[in-house]
Formats: structure tokens, C-alpha cells, sequence
């Protein structure tokens, strides 16, 4: 019988002579899947012995990985900010420098406060959750048009034992009117609608369009999120929107034009301009 060293190895292999980059990693997080097991388990128990039906499933989810499919969606999960959520593929994959957006929340909210909080375009609702767990004093709520990813968003705060804390709605932007917030966090679509096709295979074949899909330059739902939330925050509340890397200075004027001051902006880990943080005058 096969052990997990020599598994591991094989679906390295495939995948990274299928130009796989994060071969290796990919390969570990798939067997742990297959296996059932902790990475930790994976790491320590390397010459144990595997059952075919064990190898069989292995070996179907590194196909599946070989032909681009995110493993993400694989495996039902991504961590992001400090907890796990499901994922499938009616939600954005969350990405670390969405975490950006936490952290800048932190930063202006203290544990102690009260108050409104809103998301916007939720998703799986990784960024309200997070935010939640942080700031427990807060009563919250999130909006997403995708009924299929509301879904999956109260999956994920039941996952959370947050069901009972956050209200989430399945509305478009513009139809949305319930409550005045203290602070609005949204990563709205934002990629040019002629440059989605040169996105990576992963993204484009397999994510949500309507999460990704900006309009003609990218900014249209951008716009509409900014002037919602205008009529949506209190008098001194703040916005914290994620941007593309190029739509700062678009974006900071459109912000101002409808009544906003730009508090800041803040760099990705990639040092590209990814966050803009505001406040309703």
C-alpha cells in the first residue's frame, strides 16, 4: 500500500507539471481532505499506510486542482482573518488583503463601543463575521444580491454562533434603505468588464462574474455603493470601501464630490492602493 509520503509526492508532481504554482501546498491541503486528517497529522503520521478508496479520492481532487478548479472550492473552505469559512462557488474566494478592511475597523471602533454596522455585498461573509467577533458590542447587518451567497453567509454565522447578531438581506444596493450605520465596510465588484478574461484561469472560469464585474471602468458599482452609503451613515460615520489598485484617485474624487472626506488610504501587502477609508460630513 501507498504511504502519505509518496502520495504527497505524486500529486506534487502533477501539479506542479501542470504549472501548478503552489504545488506542494496545494498537494498537502488536498490530501488532508482526502485524508480527513489535520495538516499536523499529515506532517507526523508521513509513512502510514493509505486505503484505496483513500488514495481514489486523493487522486480525483488533485485532478480537479490540475484542470484549475481553486482549491478553495475544493475543499469547502478558506481561512481568512483568524477563523474558517465555507465557500463554494457562489462567493468570492476571500483573500488575505481583504483583511484590510478588518483591520482598519479595529482601528477606528474600540471593543466597548455600540453601534450600526453594515457590509455591503457580503458574500460568504467573511469581513461582517470577522468584524463581529471583534467588536461584540455592535448590532450588525449585511447585504448581498446573490441569494444563493446570503446562503451561504448565514451558514457561515451559524458556523460562528453569530446567526442571532447579524441580519442579512438579499437586496441590490440601490434598493436598500433599512437603518442609519455608524461605520460601512464594502469590497464591492470593481474589475473593468473588458479586463475579466485577462484574469487567472482560477478566477475567471470558476468565481462568481457578478462579484468581480466593475462595469465599463470598473467603478460603476464602486459609485453606487459610495452614494448609498452616504444616505446610509450617520453624520461623522466612516466608509471603508476596497479599491483596485488603480482607481484611488478616481475613486477619492468621487468620494468627495458626494459629500465624503478621505480619512486615508491604505497599501496591500503587495504595496498596491487597496483601501480607502472616509468619513460622511
Amino acid at each position: 500500500m501507498i504511504n502519505i509520503n509518496s502520495l504527497l509526492n505524486e500529486g506534487q508532481k502533477i501539479l506542479s507539471n501542470s504549472s501548478i504554482k503552489t504545488s506542494m501546498l496545494d498537494a498537502e491541503i488536498l490530501l488532508c481532505c482526502a485524508l480527513k486528517k489535520s495538516f499536523k497529522e499529515v506532517v507526523i503520521e508521513r509513512n502510514i499506510k493509505i486505503k484505496t478508496n483513500q488514495i481514489n479520492i486523493y487522486k480525483d481532487l488533485i485532478r480537479r486542482r490540475k484542470l484549475g478548479e481553486p482549491v478553495a472550492y475544493i475543499v469547502k473552505n478558506k481561512e481568512f482573518w483568524k477563523h474558517s469559512f465555507y465557500v463554494d462557488r457562489n462567493v468570492l474566494i476571500p483573500r488575505p488583503d481583504s483583511e484590510i478592511i478588518i483591520e482598519e475597523a479595529l482601528k477606528i471602533t474600540d471593543r466597548k463601543d455600540k453601534g450600526f454596522i453594515l457590509d455591503i455585498g457580503t458574500g460568504s461573509g467573511c469581513l461582517v463575521i470577522s468584524l463581529a467577533k471583534e467588536r461584540p458590542n455592535f448590532f450588525y447587518s449585511a447585504i448581498d444580491i446573490s441569494k444563493k451567497a446570503i446562503k451561504i453567509a448565514k451558514i457561515n454565522a451559524k458556523m460562528h454562533q453569530l446567526e442571532n447578531r447579524i441580519k442579512f438581506y438579499q437586496s441590490c444596493v440601490d434598493n436598500f434603505f433599512k437603518g442609519k450605520y455608524d461605520l460601512i465596510i464594502s469590497n464591492p465588484p470593481y474589475i473593468n468588464k473588458f479586463k475579466l478574461k485577462c484574469l487567472d484561469k482560477d478566477i475567471f472560469s470558476y468565481e462568481p462574474l457578478i462579484a468581480l464585474e466593475g462595469g465599463l471602468d470598473g467603478s460603476s458599482m464602486m459609485n453606487k455603493v459610495i452614494k448609498k452609503s452616504f444616505s446610509l451613515l450617520k453624520v461623522g460615520g466612516k466608509l471603508i470601501l476596497e479599491i483596485g489598485f488603480d482607481q484611488k484617485l478616481k475613486t477619492m474624487k468621487f468620494l468627495k464630490n458626494e459629500g465624503f472626506y478621505v480619512n486615508k488610504v491604505v497599501k496591500d501587502y503587495g504595496n498596491n492602493d487597496r483601501c480607502i477609508i472616509s468619513t460622511k460630513t
